[in-house]
């Protein structure tokens, strides 16, 4: 028996898949390679190069590999894009995943751990968030996770699908294996260590004048390990919580400016910055409580201290400069 991992050769797909791996758990990962990465995927992991709108690739890896649970991770992540192109992000994260839901009941595939995000809450009337705070996305890739978490309740209603929602703050840091490696390139981490390699002449800041203490944006990182750590106590607890919603995040916040300065301290290098417009669709704050995650799924991050994260992605970088086309 096995667990399917939709969107494993990606970031976040390629640390969960590895953790499952070391657990020498049975996974099967789902990959279109579209954004994501063959060498990102573990040996002896069983790869299978399609789309989650397949519906009939997705029943044959159901029924050959005996699947009886599903890690959704696969989807349209730039936010800056989803703004110029948002019937894309509907088609990709909305439609094709109730493809992959409809698969499902039709092969007796009752429990999915989905990756949602903070972009769900919009601009925060309060910081930290809770799960309860409400909705109101800026960007159609926030919406498209909103919707998304809004079918699951839907068949969970209906087909009584078991299922948790994980929404990801800001995923950063890299295991000894596998690290980022997007194209375009739009996550804050990678673009200053990429700087600081010389892979790019400087750091755009995109925006000096939000209600911050220093005019830039500020988020809250939370480890890729730890990120990964989650879904499988989320599997573990699916059968007992049925259905839930949960943040991860570190509770805590970190400016772009203070991002920037933490990388110049562990690369110890001159990395210069252009200040830039604002970006559509970016919120000035988004830092999360991660309370009812630590409560209900028993998870500790590990990893939070801003230098670590950082620090694990460097040594990533500096071993694979040109990514995994190095």
């Amino acid at each position: 028996m096995a667990i399917l991992l939709t969107g494993g050769a990606g970031y976040i797909g390629s640390i969960i898949g590895e953790r499952l791996s070391d657990l020498t758990r049975d996974v099967v990962v789902l990959d279109n390679l579209a954004q994501g990465h063959r060498d990102a995927i573990c040996e002896g992991v069983i790869f299978v190069d399609g789309d989650i709108g397949d519906s009939a690739t997705v029943e044959e890896i159901f029924r050959r590999y005996r699947v009886t649970a599903v890690i959704h991770m696969a989807a349209e992540t730039v936010i800056a894009r989803s703004m110029t192109d948002p019937g894309r992000f509907f088609r990709e994260n909305v439609w094709k995943g109730m493809s992959l839901l409809d698969s499902m009941l039709r092969c007796g595939v009752d429990r999915i751990v989905f990756s949602s995000s903070a972009a769900v809450y919009g601009e925060p009337r309060e910081v930290p968030i809770a799960e309860g705070h409400s909705q109101n996305p800026i960007n159609p890739y926030g919406e498209s996770k909103r919707a998304f978490e809004r079918v699951l309740h839907w068949y969970h209603e209906a087909h009584a699908l078991k299922y948790v929602a994980l929404r990801y703050f800001n995923a950063a840091g890299a295991s000894s294996r596998f690290g980022e490696d997007h194209d375009p390139e739009s996550h804050l981490v990678p673009l200053v260590l990429q700087a600081a390699l010389g892979r790019r002449d400087h750091v755009d800041v995109y925006g000096r004048d939000y209600d911050t203490p220093d005019g830039t944006c500020v988020r809250d990182f939370v480890h890729v390990i730890d990120l990964a750590e989650a879904h499988l106590l989320a599997l573990e607890a699916i059968d007992r919580v049925g259905s839930g919603i949960y943040n991860l995040g570190s509770g805590e916040g970190h400016s772009v400016l203070e991002v920037i300065e933490c990388a110049r301290r562990v690369t110890g290098r001159r990395i210069p910055l252009v200040e830039a417009a604002r970006r559509p669709g970016d919120p000035a704050v988004l830092v999360a409580s991660p309370a009812r995650a630590k409560r209900e799924l028993l998870w500790e991050p590990k990893h939070q201290d801003l230098y670590e994260i950082v620090q694990s992605a460097w040594e990533w970088h500096r071993a694979h400069p040109d990514g995994y086309g190095s």
